[in-house]
């Protein structure tokens, strides 16, 4: 019954639907950086917070640039806080190796994801909404993804966030259709599925990690999934 898509991008097309920062948590597990999960996690934190209140990120700094920022910010926090006692080699030699770690992982998925958006756009008109940076042009051309969407709808750019339902209904409205004739996937259930379900479109719930323990009720999204090519299936 759909006739448009809404996707998010983060967690959503590039991690098939894993948090950012749980997948940031476990290649630093696989590096070997000899912290505690909740000593990164304030770092992830302190991370995102700078991201957010300071304009670090320029419109056309890449995916790959984001992300080196990304981690500097973090293991430089982890080493302010005493958390991690490194040299300036050692530090230099494991972000290089996280950053390359990520970024690898990262193409390998947006290069399925990329076929999946390439098949359903064949019948669908495909919107994008997004809590970014203003850079998320950038990085959709990066991985050669622009083509996909008609619109695109970046939370930087419109001065709406999720979980705010109305950045939703711009998606819906840039799509030319009703809300009731609209899908939306994404990975987070309150940043996603709760607030398009409140804008009055369908919602499909890409499960993965989660950041939290919170319990969910998963009778709220139209449909849970776990990797983006099951909507091909459907």
């Amino acid at each position: 019954m759909t006739k448009g898509i809404i996707f998010d991008y983060g967690g959503t097309i590039d991690t098939n639907g894993d948090h950012w920062g749980k997948v940031l948590w476990k290649g630093y597990e696989r590096c070997g950086v000899p912290v505690t999960e909740l000593q990164f996690r304030e770092a992830y934190v302190y991370a995102e917070r700078t991201l957010g209140s300071k304009s670090i990120i320029r419109p056309s700094y890449t995916f790959h640039k984001t992300l080196e920022i990304k981690l500097r910010l973090e293991m430089e926090h982890l080493m302010t806080e005493g958390y991690w006692d490194v040299s300036e080699e050692e530090y230099t030699n494991k972000h290089a190796e996280l950053l390359e770690l990520l970024y690898r992982e990262v193409c390998d998925v947006v290069a399925e994801s990329r076929r999946v958006l390439g098949v359903l756009k064949n019948d669908h008109p495909m919107a994008l909404v997004s809590n970014f940076y203003g850079n998320i042009s950038s990085v959709l051309k990066e991985f050669d993804l622009e083509q996909y969407f008609n619109s695109v709808i970046e939370s930087a750019a419109v001065g709406i966030r999720k979980p705010d339902s109305r950045i939703f209904t711009l998606g819906v409205e840039a799509l030319g259709l009703q809300a009731a004739d609209v899908t939306v996937i994404g990975d987070s259930f309150y940043k996603d599925i709760l607030p398009a379900k409140k804008a009055g479109c369908h919602a499909i719930w890409i499960k993965g990690m989660g950041w939290t323990d919170e319990k969910y009720d998963d009778n709220v999204p139209d449909m849970i999934i776990t990797r983006l090519c099951e909507l091909l299936d459907l």
